[in-house]
């Protein structure tokens, strides 16, 4: 298992955190997410998803990764 901590743009609410939750969970090898308001905290299973993956789901979603997380 490997865990990751991304900063993201553009959220400033509840249900940006709950649309952000929903994009990570529904990507396969997904284990644990956490998701506050600027961030998220991600346990993933390397062998069936990678970290570039994970911040395609949040960009589809309309949130932006701050570069260096």
């Amino acid at each position: 298992m490997a865990e990751i901590t991304l900063k993201i743009e553009g959220m400033s609410c509840q249900h940006c955190v709950m649309r952000v939750k929903k994009a990570i969970d529904a990507v396969a090898g997904i284990t644990r997410s956490d998701v506050a308001v600027s961030s998220a905290t991600i346990q993933f299973d390397e062998s069936k998803v990678r970290k570039e993956d994970i911040i395609a789901a949040i960009e589809k979603a309309g949130y932006k990764i701050v570069h260096g997380s």
